[in-house]
């Protein structure tokens, strides 16, 4: 489902989205869509790095045993 919107953004901005593509709305989209899925994509990183680190010395201790 869309929702019709409005935003106000700077001419500069708008004179670039329409030098890449004629349909502004389908380019903000993508980008919105691209932003939110980079964004999701670090956060879940930083959670993973989070779990790593806490178990980083049982992970290690674990590596060093298989090694021996």
């Amino acid at each position: 489902m869309r929702a019709k919107t409005s935003i106000t953004l700077p001419k500069e901005l708008l004179r670039g989205l329409d030098r890449v593509s004629k349909n502004r709305s389908a380019l903000l989209e993508q980008a919105a869509v691209a932003y939110l899925a980079r964004i999701e994509r670090q956060e879940r990183d930083r959670r993973d790095i989070e779990i790593i680190n806490r178990n980083a010395a049982a992970l290690n201790r674990e590596a060093e045993d298989t090694l021996d």
